[in-house]
């Protein structure tokens, strides 16, 4: 099924002025899935990123790579596609440029992603110490409270790899100074 496109500037595919036809998405399983999860893949997304337009950024990143391969897929496509949300963070160190502009006045804030309250400050600062794939493997297992081989199926590790690094991670949170409490604390 096709529809045509209203003219306009630069809508006609030939000096005889028709009207150009596109066709119609044919996979309209793909906007609903994105409608329905978008939330979560989102959240998911600014906690492995610590910021709002960087998760932006990698969710879309991973919804284009996902149409890409959308009839290929067998199975749900939560799963897999939080894992090309994983997959793209952990690589994107490797990008050099990341379109950023700098400009003098501040965009306003999402109103998707609220701030995180003073009593999670410390461990917010402590998670962004972690290395890429522990803080990707405590926020898939504790954020997004999925299981040890659903977090190795989306980070495309092994179980044994998901336990280490959650083990590590959690070794390294314990003796991080923003969660260690002062010596007058204690008492």
């Amino acid at each position: 099924m096709t529809s045509l496109i209203r003219p306009g500037p630069g809508t006609y595919a030939d000096d005889r002025r028709k009207p150009v036809s596109i066709p119609e998405p044919s996979r309209p399983d793909f906007e609903h899935f994105v409608v329905a999860c978008s939330g979560r893949l989102l959240r998911t997304a600014y906690l492995l990123t610590r910021d709002a337009a960087l998760a932006e950024d990698l969710l879309q990143t991973a919804l284009v790579k996902a149409w890409a391969a959308w009839d290929r897929l067998d199975g749900p496509p939560e799963p897999y596609v939080r894992r090309i949300v994983a997959n793209t963070y952990a690589t994107w160190w490797r990008r050099k440029w990341r379109g950023e502009q700098p400009s003098a006045e501040l965009p306003e804030p999402d109103p998707r992603v609220a701030p995180a309250p003073d009593d999670r400050h410390d461990l917010w600062v402590a998670l962004g110490r972690l290395p890429r794939r522990q803080r990707a493997v405590v926020v898939l297992r504790f954020y997004d409270d999925l299981s040890e081989a659903a977090t190795a199926e989306a980070l495309g590790c092994s179980v044994g790899t998901v336990k280490s690094q959650t083990s590590k991670a959690l070794a390294r949170l314990r003796v991080d100074p923003a969660l260690t409490p002062a010596p007058e604390e204690t008492r």
